[in-house]
């Protein structure tokens, strides 16, 4: 078992920041305290330690208006690593008539060049039965919990006043 020890840095939580140690080992953080000892030290002196922060919107490799967005999974992911951000939560957006779950593997497929952890939104882009369905299966199946609806973007994202509605009956 290999381990790691971030020494004499300010840990940060959500109230509170004070000196101390760090211990990893396995990629887990397991020791936090004073004087602690591992395989690899890393000193921390003067810099702050804390828990990776979450981007829950981005637009990565998005297809938008005849173009696309500048950042795809590859350098967005790496950017937001070196800003501390350790995931990043992505818009899957079907096409017109497009089953989601067709739409979710296009997405699946784009996002293997990701550098950090990530997770994807759906929109709801057009409604029917087909929608209706696969909603329940991407909420169980795929663990995705979140649906945009566009009320922008006539005739390319925008879905009309009833299928929202509709789409929200469905959430809830």
């Amino acid at each position: 078992m290999s381990s790691k020890v971030i020494k004499n840095g300010t840990i940060v939580t959500a109230d509170l920041t004070y000196k101390s140690d760090v211990k990893i080992e396995n990629g887990v953080i397991t020791e936090i305290g004073p004087d602690l000892t591992g395989d690899e030290m890393l000193d921390a002196t003067g810099c702050y330690v804390m828990p990776g922060g979450i981007d829950p919107h981005v637009h990565l490799e998005m297809p938008f208006m005849g173009t696309y967005s500048s950042d795809d999974f590859e350098s967005g992911t790496r950017a937001a690593l070196a800003g501390g951000t350790t995931m990043v939560v992505d818009f899957c957006l079907p096409n017109p008539d497009q089953s989601l779950l067709e739409a979710l593997q296009r997405w699946d497929n784009k996002s293997t060049r990701a550098n950090c952890d990530y997770s994807f939104h759906m929109a709801i882009t057009w409604w029917g039965e087909q929608v209706f369905n696969e909603m329940e299966t991407v909420v169980r199946e795929k663990g995705i919990n979140t649906f945009k609806h566009f009320m922008a973007y006539k005739g390319a994202l925008m879905v009309q006043d009833d299928e929202m509605y509709a789409s929200f009956q469905r959430c809830a």
